[in-house]
């Protein structure tokens, strides 16, 4: 009982003081370490250089190449005025009667092909400002509307999806992006329609007026912007070449040679998802400076280092929360939490994967991070259960990527804090509807997941 207690206790601390804006490269080694020490008295050297650090390099040199080509791509989006040339031309279609759903498929669009979040939310909030003033709706709403389009269904349900959240289980379940399409379509609908009613609804409730008049937005359109055309073909690119490598280039290619303990002694199961992003964000970024070549031309080395540093904060953050899981993983008593919770749902492994994963997230307040403590501590477990009870490796990608998109979300998320942060509110002013559409939705989504998927298996 001590070594739990010692457990909830160090997740409790990671959260508070991490809401409190201390770095997590320091957090997470040091919370691990004392983690080590009051539950166990062990080796506290050898649990961080051997297992923390160890874990921790390991998610970087896994998933780096993602993280630093997502990261470029969306500088360069935002360099080049796509990003706000997308947004523009979304809102201004719907026009100001629609000014929710223009907002949130904005984000949408932008997510989906590729763009980081935090790129979407500096690039969207300007727009979706003027929008609301012009259609007198309330300021609040803007940071729950722009959650909706890009925290939730684009980043865990929709098959494809190039977030970092639908790769990781690719190697633990040997999947692609489009694992499952169905349930995952299916999942994606449900949170927008859900989430696109419940703003709806608020809008009413609340009442016309904008609220403060003080925030400086600035609407003017971009000189040289591009066209609608040439800003949207980049995003497309991405979906169309990640089907083209997952089920047409990289099974064609001959990678036996991936069985030499030189390439790692793998196959290509493991690695057609990670590759096929990897080919696809990397030709999208080609193009995109191709087409975008007199925009980008006179600052383009400023901008790829730009994107390139963009992503070393992220994956680090990241990777020092998956470093802590498998330090807390370490722990004899982690032993008793991961019996309890693959006992979890009975003979359905789907139930057990859900709550897991879902505490996990929420526990670090990290979509990504959360997912990579779980699969890296139960991952062999649940694949094992799947294939035990007849449940598709597609399946449990699905279930494992939703699954991460609710309880991340949670106050001391480090989106949410900078989108607040970006919109000028609080979380006292704007945080309910931010937990109705990227929390409580995606929870009620999962469940419906977790029950098609355990009566209709994988589609």
């Amino acid at each position: 009982m001590l070594g739990i207690l010692v457990i909830a206790t160090a997740l409790t601390a990671l959260i508070v003081l991490a809401y409190r804006g201390m770095s997590l490269l320091l957090l997470a080694p040091a919370i691990a370490v004392l983690a080590v020490l009051f539950a166990e008295g062990g080796p506290l050297l050898g649990s961080y250089t051997q297992v923390f650090m160890q874990a921790t390099g390991g998610f970087i040199i896994r998933y780096f190449p993602l993280f630093l080509l997502g990261a470029v791509f969306g500088k360069l989006m935002e360099s080049s005025g796509s990003a706000r040339v997308l947004a523009d031309g979304i809102i201004r279609s719907l026009g100001p009667q629609r000014a929710v759903l223009a907002v949130v498929l904005s984000c949408a669009v932008m997510t989906y092909g590729g763009v980081s979040l935090f790129v979407v939310a500096f690039a969207v909030w300007p727009i979706a400002a003027a929008l609301f003033r012009e259609a007198n709706l309330p300021k609040v709403l803007i940071p729950a509307t722009i959650a909706l389009g890009a925290f939730t269904f684009t980043m865990t349900a929709l098959p494809g999806t190039p977030a970092i959240q639908n790769a990781i289980p690719m190697p633990y379940f040997g999947t692609t992006p489009f694992a499952a399409p169905g349930l995952g379509i299916l999942t994606g609908v449900m949170m927008l329609a859900l989430g696109w009613a419940w703003l709806e609804y608020r809008a009413k409730a609340l009442g016309p007026g904008y609220g403060a008049q003080d925030d400086t937005v600035a609407t003017q359109a971009q000189r040289n912007t591009p066209s609608l055309f040439v800003a949207a073909t980049p995003l497309v690119l991405v979906l169309v070449l990640n089907i083209i490598f997952t089920f047409i280039v990289i099974p064609w290619l001959d990678t036996d040679y991936l069985a030499d303990p030189a390439f790692g002694a793998t196959d290509i199961g493991a690695l057609r998802g990670i590759w096929s992003i990897i080919a696809a964000l990397t030709l999208a970024c080609l193009v995109l400076v191709a087409m975008n070549w007199g925009r980008l031309a006179q600052n383009l080395g400023r901008t790829l280092d730009q994107g390139a540093q963009d992503s070393l904060q992220p994956i680090f953050n990241t990777a020092s929360l998956v470093g802590f899981g498998a330090v807390i993983a370490s722990l004899g008593a982690f032993g008793l939490i991961r019996d309890w919770v693959v006992t979890v749902g009975g003979d359905n492994p789907l139930i057990s994967l859900a709550v897991g994963t879902s505490l996990l997230a929420g526990m670090t307040g990290s979509a990504s991070g959360g997912m990579s403590i779980a699969l890296a501590t139960l991952g062999d477990t649940y694949l094992q259960m799947g294939n035990a009870a007849g449940i598709a490796p597609d399946l449990l990608h699905r279930v494992t990527a939703v699954a991460t998109g609710g309880l991340d979300a949670l106050p001391h998320n480090g989106a949410v804090i900078t989108l607040l942060t970006i919109c000028g509110l609080t979380h006292r002013e704007a945080y309910k509807d931010i937990a109705v559409v990227a929390v409580v939705i995606p929870v009620a989504a999962l469940c419906v997941l977790v029950a098609l998927g355990t009566i209709f298996g994988s589609f």
